[in-house]
């Protein structure tokens, strides 16, 4: 199985090659990754003994930073190392100052993983809710480097429970701690033999629970709501979303809506601009009237960084990404007391999951549904009652990276 496992991460790394010159993504794996150990080499200084945390992408990375936060802020002379698997992280948070230094992670080799540590020396090594790389996860147990997975979560169905999955049980193995997600996770892990995991809970929800007190005003944005009464903020959108949000858009005279889509390059914004032809973006607010603002009903968010103050604007959020491989972030809607609407492919995701159960989460198929559900929340009771739900879940499920800094901290392994 091993020689496997090395054989598909050589294809992948080829198949990314090759794609590289007509896909930007590909092309940022592969370019980051060039002379990659010379640049670590440099970059980090002797005996730093850094604390690594890996992220898979951006979003790993915000349940990772809660607990970076508070080490930072504890603790100010620990130094930190960032790597990221995907460009959608590495890109957004190489200048984090969250960290001392931000990498990519280089592909999963023996070699690699050999080199990789031999450069760093991390004091220990934290990994975030998946992602299990073989000859990491082997190299730092070799070496009795302690490894955490925090936010960890496990279901039914992973690999890990199959029959067939001994070569990914023995991964799992090296890692000293986990912090679960959910008592869920706690019994898979238990029932395959692995005993060293807890509940802790999901680090984000420490990460969202300030979010409304941090909150910036846009100036912008308040211009262009003006005292309008019903807003939806519809975040981390694509096609799918976007065709759904222009149908019920056509059925709501007067609403206004921000709409942030998870991509914003020049094609899918112009596909935006098809969809919604009135629509002012904010890269160039400055340019329009005063008159096309109030008779604009669209806001089109065309850069990243605004979405987690966005949706403090709203009286309803709309979470992307439903109708593809899964949605995006809906605690970051919830931490502000509304309601959240998301597509049909939201079961792995633990919170949408939670909302839905006390009633501030909502599931649309169509276009029929999604107009369903807002005549639900347009009564000011039922939108308040839903909100009140989603703020007070975020609120109670708090506390995660508390429970680790005192793992640490007892453990001696900070401090």
């Amino acid at each position: 199985m091993r020689l496997l496992y090395d054989i598909g991460i050589g294809l992948y790394t080829i198949l990314l090659s090759l794609l590289s010159p007509f896909h930007k993504k590909a092309r940022l794996w592969v370019d980051g990754r060039k002379r990659l150990f010379d640049r670590i080499e440099q970059s980090i200084e002797k005996d730093a003994k850094p604390i690594w945390f890996h992220f898979a992408s951006l979003g790993e990375f915000e349940q990772g930073r809660s607990v970076m936060e508070a080490i930072k802020k504890k603790y100010p002379d620990e130094k930190i190392v960032i790597t990221f698997f995907s460009p959608s992280g590495y890109e957004i948070r190489k200048n984090t100052p969250l960290a001392d230094y931000v990498f990519y992670l280089p592909t999963d080799t023996a070699a690699h993983a050999r080199d990789f540590l031999d450069i760093v020396k991390p004091k220990f090594a934290v990994f975030t809710k998946y992602e299990y790389w073989y000859h990491y996860f082997r190299e730092l147990n070799r070496r009795t480097i302690p490894l955490f997975v925090i936010s960890a979560i496990f279901r039914e169905g992973q690999i890990f429970f199959k029959w067939y999955g001994g070569f990914f049980r023995g991964i799992l193995k090296h890692v000293r701690f986990f912090f679960a997600q959910n008592t869920d996770s706690v019994l898979w892990l238990r029932a395959i033999h692995i005993r060293q995991a807890g509940l802790a809970g999901d680090t984000r929800f420490d990460r969202v629970v300030e979010l409304p007190k941090q909150r910036r005003t846009i100036s912008e944005v308040e211009q262009f709501l003006g005292d309008h009464a019903q807003v939806l903020v519809a975040g981390s959108t694509w096609a799918p979303d976007e065709r759904l949000l222009a149908e019920l858009l056509a059925t709501q005279k007067g609403w206004k809506m921000i709409l942030a889509p998870h991509e914003i390059h020049e094609a899918h914004l112009q596909e935006i601009k098809q969809l919604f032809p009135q629509a002012l973006f904010f890269s160039r607010f400055a340019e329009y009237t005063t008159f096309e603002i109030a008779k604009a009903s669209v806001l089109v968010i065309d850069n990243i960084g605004m979405l987690s103050s966005l949706y403090g604007y709203g009286q309803f959020a709309y979470i992307g990404g439903g109708f593809g491989v899964g949605i995006h972030n809906t605690l970051e809607a919830a931490t502000y007391g509304i309601p959240v609407i998301f597509g049909p492919n939201y079961t792995r995701f633990q919170e949408a999951v939670d909302l839905i159960a006390v009633g501030s989460g909502f599931q649309v198929g169509n276009a029929k549904e999604l107009r369903r559900v807002v005549q639900l929340l347009s009564s000011g009771e039922q939108r308040t009652n839903a909100g009140e739900a989603a703020q007070r879940y975020v609120q109670e499920k708090a506390g995660a990276t508390q429970i680790i800094m005192k793992y640490l901290e007892t453990e001696k392994l900070i401090g």
